[in-house]
């Protein structure tokens, strides 16, 4: 094999939160990437990396992506799906169809094109609820939601196609922080921080005792990295939690941690509940004594980074897209709405 194909990588959701940091992260290290997504966000998250010729993307999704969409790739991250639970829950269908049957389509049509290694970004909310104790990858899966369920099914499906020829390896995110190209304001730093920035105020719901792993976003597509180009006999088969231990926090302590860093004033409500149920501490020895990994970003650098293009104009927490639900929502409901008026399929 020679240099050049080993550095030759797809990126499905490439257009995405963690994608598109990815994306940057592989091109400095001269990888030659290659993007598929569906593109629901639009172009934005993308548009840097438009002129350089070691870039390329296809609009595609990943229920019909083909096995010659991965013709003359190595390695294939699969990031693409409908991202967290409240935007699962829209439709319980068609989060099956994308997450379960789609991730499955992506890694069975990456085998088939000769594709050598495959790592799909699973998630540590399968664990769902715990009693505070901390979880490792041989621990009780406790799925609270539609979401952490697919995830589930994806790994039990794809596991089933490991082989020498193509190594699989699932890495479970924590919660992931930070600014990107397509940034996010539905994870719980990211959107503590804009609160704290917008109102003054942040709302600890459910009264803040749950744990969270978190992880910065550069973070992730490090751990990506790590794993893509280790020894194979590491990771063929396997499952990561990709974080660190020193990361695992209450709810409450995010806040408390917030309104400690930022230089404004930020006052704490408590709301006794919470639809979400979820409560995991999180182990992530297996990963640092397999593969010498550990993080470089702390929650208070995620903090400043987001507070700092919130000030500086950077970026707009009032913008739709940075909420996926109420975004995804928007698209269905303009569908039926273009439907309606439309004639003969036609708007004008």
């Amino acid at each position: 094999m020679t240099e050049n194909r080993r550095n030759k990588i797809a990126i499905t959701g490439g257009g995405g939160y963690i994608g598109s940091i990815m994306i940057e992260s592989f091109l400095s290290k001269g990888y030659e990437v290659k993007c598929i997504d569906r593109f629901y966000f639009g172009l934005q998250s993308i548009r840097k990396f438009l002129d350089d010729e070691n870039f390329h993307f296809i609009r595609k999704d990943i229920r019909y992506v083909k096995t010659e969409d991965f013709r003359g790739i190595d390695s294939v991250i699969d990031l693409a799906g409908i991202s967290n639970d409240p935007a699962c829950d829209l439709d319980e269908d068609l989060t099956d169809k994308i997450n379960r049957q789609g991730t499955v389509n992506v890694a069975t049509s990456a085998k088939a094109a000769g594709v050598n290694r495959y790592a799909m970004a699973s998630s540590c909310s399968i664990y769902g609820a715990s009693d505070g104790k901390p979880l490792c990858e041989s621990s009780e899966l406790k799925p609270v939601s539609l979401y952490a369920k697919s995830k589930i099914a994806s790994e039990r499906e794809i596991r089933t196609l490991s082989s020498n020829d193509f190594c699989v390896t699932f890495l479970r995110l924590s919660t992931v922080f930070g600014l990107s190209h397509r940034m996010r304001f539905d994870l719980i730093i990211n959107i503590m921080t804009m609160y704290a920035f917008t109102k003054g105020k942040i709302m600890i719901l459910g009264g803040g005792k749950q744990w969270r792993p978190l992880i910065h976003v550069k973070d992730v597509a490090r751990a990506f990295g790590k794993v893509i180009e280790s020894n194979t006999d590491l990771v063929n088969g396997e499952a990561f939690n990709i974080g660190s231990n020193e990361q695992n926090y209450q709810v409450e302590q995010v806040a408390k941690t917030i309104k400690r860093v930022l230089p404004i004033n930020v006052d704490l409500e408590m709301v006794p509940d919470d639809n979400d149920k979820r409560n995991y501490n999180v182990k992530f020895n297996k990963i640092k004594e397999i593969m010498g990994y550990e993080t470089k970003y702390d929650i208070e650098y995620g903090i400043r980074e987001i507070y700092e293009s919130l000030v500086s104009g950077e970026i707009d927490p009032s913008d739709a897209k940075t909420v996926t639900v109420k975004y995804y929502k928007y698209l269905i409901d303009s569908e039926k709405i273009l439907d309606e008026i439309k004639i003969d399929g036609q708007l004008f």
